[in-house]
């Protein structure tokens, strides 16, 4: 757990609100408690008010809307609790109309002193694999790394004994939320439409993507978009870092076992220049790369039955992240949906080919088999993941033999989880649980 001491003494002897009480805040609230801070906490949940991680000294639980403002030093917000668009949240309303500094877990970790260099990782796609790639190159050459953000543990909750570099994933609504935080190296991977119900138009959301490069360092900025070139040039006009664009032509021509496709070439690269800049050699990283074990939920061979690969890319929750599985794949059992983003599955009639059959799940399923139908894709709508799950395996395996090669069954949802799911984890976790249920001998499947 992260000292937040020295941010605390910041706020000469005034409480802190925090709203919502997911991972991130609950981390927050135990490590304010510890550090002395009265904590009034609140989210709309009665689940997420009752966990036991929040039954401590120095917490009380009580609805901000109805507290008085003036007590309070500063409002830790939730990250997914809207600032402007739709329309700004009652409690940023009444946070704001008493000069109350709204900021996430990020700005009170960078408000802490804890001496470490920071690797953020940012963009629409890839910055799950990158920061943990990073953080695996790093302690393979034996660069202790503590390794969380918006992807396993919580800023706050991370242990950074011994450690000499913190690597984190960012969001853009965590950037949204952070009046000072930047990363000492800082990487953009790339910029495409998603979120736009939150940050409105494209220009502010790369915004906030580029607050990840406030002040001082270096920043590693990917090119290959209209939007990320914009901001690389304008990085680089401050004067402020130095900037490094992500040049996968260095990694053109190696491959990866875990990190198959055409667009981890762009994180393996990312990767490899952060490494660099973090002092290491790059014989050295490439090697780590090489025992690199892949991430859950994006692209993981789950298993192999008779040939057919289960694959979990739970992880992407919009079309352009399964654009990226699509591309790797031949003779595809795609199990599609959930809570559609913008845009739907345009932009994936390249891969039609690819597809044997589409399995559709969750609640905007008539947004998915309009577009299946439109592409002639053979589809079933389904509902359920288990029943996906199970439906895809029996007509993948009893297709076995036939052209077109060995099939893949692929979670790639291009969709929101929040349908049936808290997040893509447990979607993810329900595929694995599922596949791992199947029998192994197709006969009796």
């Amino acid at each position: 757990m992260i000292d937040v001491r020295p941010f605390v003494e910041t706020l000469q002897g005034k409480d802190v609100a925090v709203y919502g009480l997911g991972v991130s805040n609950r981390a927050a609230v135990k490590a304010l408690s510890a550090a002395g801070a009265t904590v009034v906490a609140w989210d709309d949940d009665a689940d997420k008010r009752a966990h036991e991680s929040l039954q401590q000294d120095g917490v009380e639980i009580s609805n901000l809307l109805d507290a008085d403002m003036s007590r309070f030093g500063a409002l830790i917000l939730a990250p997914g609790i809207p600032l402007v668009h739709p329309e700004p949240h009652p409690i940023v309303i009444k946070a704001l109309e008493h000069n109350i500094e709204l900021m996430c877990d990020l700005e009170v970790l960078h408000r802490s002193a804890h001496g470490l260099s920071v690797i953020g990782i940012t963009g629409t796609n890839g910055k799950s694999t990158t920061t943990a790639l990073i953080g695996h190159i790093l302690n393979e050459n034996g660069v202790n790394a503590a390794i969380g953000g918006n992807i396993g543990h919580a800023a706050l909750d991370l242990d950074i004994d011994d450690c000499r570099f913190i690597v984190l994933e960012v969001s853009s609504f965590q950037l949204d939320l952070c009046p000072s935080f930047s990363a000492d190296i800082g990487v953009l991977l790339n910029i495409t439409p998603d979120h736009l119900d939150r940050h409105d138009t494209m220009e502010a959301y790369a915004d906030a993507k580029a607050r990840l490069f406030r002040g001082a360092g270096d920043a590693v900025i990917g090119r290959n978009e209209k939007i990320t070139g914009k901001v690389h040039d304008a990085v680089k006009k401050s004067g402020e870092r130095d900037v490094y664009p992500i040049d996968v032509d260095v990694i053109a021509d190696m491959e990866f076992p875990a990190l198959s496709g055409a667009h981890n070439q762009q994180n393996i690269a990312a990767a490899l220049q952060a490494c660099l800049l973090a002092g290491l050699e790059q014989d050295d990283i490439l090697a780590a790369i090489e025992t690199f074990p892949g991430l859950m939920h994006r692209q993981f061979l789950t298993r192999t039955i008779n040939g057919v690969a289960y694959v979990n890319d739970s992880k992407a929750t919009n079309a352009d992240a399964t654009s990226k599985a699509l591309a790797c794949y031949d003779n595809i059992h795609w199990i599609v949906g959930g809570v559609a983003k913008d845009g739907g599955l345009a932009g994936l009639e390249d891969f039609a080919d690819k597809i044997v059959h589409a399995y559709v799940i969750g609640t905007d399923s008539d947004i998915f088999t309009d577009w299946l139908a439109e592409e002639n894709i053979p589809y079933t709508v389904v509902g359920m993941l288990d029943v996906a799950v199970h439906e895809a395996h029996e007509s993948a395996q009893e297709m076995r033999g036939q052209p077109g090669g060995a099939a893949t069954i692929l979670l790639s949802p291009a969709a929101a989880s929040f349908d049936q799911f808290s997040n893509f984890e447990h979607r993810g976790d329900a595929f694995t649980q599922a596949v791992e249920a199947l029998p192994e001998d197709a006969a009796n499947g």
